[in-house]
């Protein structure tokens, strides 16, 4: 049994990555004293992995969020066993993490069918209880998603991520000539001509800072751990936040980006990773470009010009690096090019490396029956 109130319709936003939920397992039934019957347990709540389910699908339907199980049945003259109480099944995305709501991961769901027990139902009443039913477990819990695109687009407010994602997707996010503009991840998918699908997530902007939380980092960087690959997106002529922060160029951009990465957790630039330069149709770009590349090719001749704060230990290694302009479609079909490029590489090297593991398996079990 699920109990959602509310008829009131919510309006949410495009998407959602986390989402707390009240469960309850079911209160068993009563006992029956007089003939020592048991009263039924009461009904789990359960999480059941499902295709083309989401979190923003859980929110809409179900409001107040509130998950709980059927009560068991009463023991009686004609059934001294009682029934058990109902289940309740939620049915959540692929690729989820389980989380109490203090953070401690308690379960993770991956592939489709798979389930985990969120809540269980209180035992019925029976001769050790004094014929009294238990009620069920009831906790808070939170739902994570691990992953949330293939591709994650990176960079400082106004650097043109939105755009470009409207360029190589469906994607309508919302575009402005102001920071900011995008305060929560928007997902588009690039189509191609033989019908592969590569999703996209224009992330929400970055500032100096976002690795000790300033401008809710911690939030937004969580997004990029999503990914499974970055696509950083860079102005080139440079940014400036507003008229009390500094200007900084391409390549300070760039550097400090891997910075923040680097310093909210280290494991994100061993991501695969590509470079778009926007903004190709502004005046001058052609020259900053050219600039751009040579301090691209030799970091370390330029880094001494830099404060030591914004220089990295490590440097992101782009796979590519192609000039864009959203503006023009200047560079946008390269780019789609190299995204998929990127992505059919690594899922080459995963599938190598299963192979690679199975055959291994196959090998130690081998030698092991031998030896018998």
């Amino acid at each position: 049994m699920v109990r959602c109130g509310g008829a009131v319709l919510r309006k949410y936003g495009n998407f959602i990555d986390d989402l707390r939920l009240y469960v309850r397992g079911g209160t068993g039934g009563m006992g029956y004293p007089r003939l020592g019957g048991e009263g039924g347990r009461g009904g789990d709540v359960w999480f059941v992995a499902r295709e083309r389910t989401t979190l923003k699908s859980i929110r809409d339907r179900y409001p107040q969020k509130r998950f709980v199980a059927g009560t068991g049945a009463n023991s009686s003259v004609k059934a001294l066993k009682g029934e058990k109480g109902k289940d309740c099944e939620v049915h959540v995305p692929l690729g989820i993490s389980v989380l109490c709501d203090d953070g401690k991961q308690i379960g993770e769901l991956n592939a489709a069918g798979e389930r985990f027990l969120a809540a269980r139902g209180g035992l019925g009443g029976s001769l050790a209880t004094n014929f009294l039913p238990c009620k069920g477990q009831r906790r808070i819990v939170r739902l994570d998603l691990k992953l949330i695109a293939d591709v994650g687009l990176v960079g400082f407010p106004n650097a043109g991520k939105s755009s470009l994602l409207s360029k190589i997707s469906h994607a309508k996010p919302e575009i402005a000539n102001y920071a900011f503009t995008t305060i929560q991840p928007e997902l588009g998918k690039i189509m191609y001509a033989d019908y592969k699908q590569i999703s996209v997530a224009d992330l929400p902007g970055l500032i100096e800072g976002a690795h000790a939380n300033k401008g809710l980092g911690h939030k937004f960087l969580k997004h990029i751990e999503r990914t499974k690959q970055l696509l950083l997106v860079v102005d080139i002529s440079g940014f400036q936040l507003s008229i009390k922060t500094q200007f900084r160029t391409a390549f300070e951009t760039i550097l400090l980006l891997t910075k923040e990465l680097e310093l909210y957790k280290e494991e994100l630039l061993t991501k695969p990773a590509l470079l778009a330069i926007n903004k190709m149709d502004l005046p001058c770009a052609k020259d900053n470009l050219n600039e751009l590349m040579k301090q691209l090719q030799n970091p370390q001749d330029y880094l001494h010009l830099l404060q030591e704060e914004m220089i990295p230990a490590n440097t992101l290694e782009f796979k590519d690096i192609i000039p864009v302009s959203t503006c023009t479609g200047e560079g946008i079909e390269e780019l789609k090019a190299c995204v998929r490029k990127s992505i059919d590489e690594e899922a080459e090297q995963e599938n190598e490396e299963y192979r690679k593991k199975k055959l291994l398996l196959l090998q130690t079990s081998e030698e092991q029956m031998n030896r018998s």
